[in-house]
């Protein structure tokens, strides 16, 4: 059995084929944390505040509850779903400035444990895994 893949703790660099997935705003205002990240770095565009752009997937977290992160989880799963080509290395999403836990995010992710080319950060995999 080969040994499972986790997003890496720290992204500096990323190959043509990969995709940064980070928590974003709506606004896509993209100044703090991955956000700011992935806008210096890898594509992301400011005032898109979801979906793919450069080398980069923005994923709405800035909501009131974690429910209501789940539309955005959703679509995000459906891209990644359609461009098996590329590898999409989730971050720790809503659980940095957004201010929600990774067990409660964590579950919002259950159907990307059957999407072969989303990579989970090691925390969500052990909390998906019970």
């Amino acid at each position: 059995m080969a040994k499972r893949e986790f997003t890496p703790d720290r992204i500096t660099s990323l190959r043509p084929n990969e995709i940064f997935v980070f928590g974003s705003n709506l606004g896509g205002f993209h100044g703090g944390g991955a956000a700011e990240l992935a806008y210096r770095s890898f594509g992301a565009v400011w005032g898109q505040g979801e979906g793919l752009q450069g080398q980069s997937y923005a994923l709405p977290t800035m909501v009131q509850t974690v429910a209501e992160m789940q539309p955005y989880v959703d679509r995000f799963i459906v891209c990644a779903q359609l461009h098996p080509e590329l590898k999409f290395y989730l971050t720790e999403v809503g659980c940095g400035i957004a201010g929600f836990t990774v067990n409660e995010v964590a579950p919002l992710f259950a159907k990307a444990l059957e999407v072969p080319n989303i990579v989970l950060p090691e925390r969500f995999f052990k909390v998906l895994q019970g």
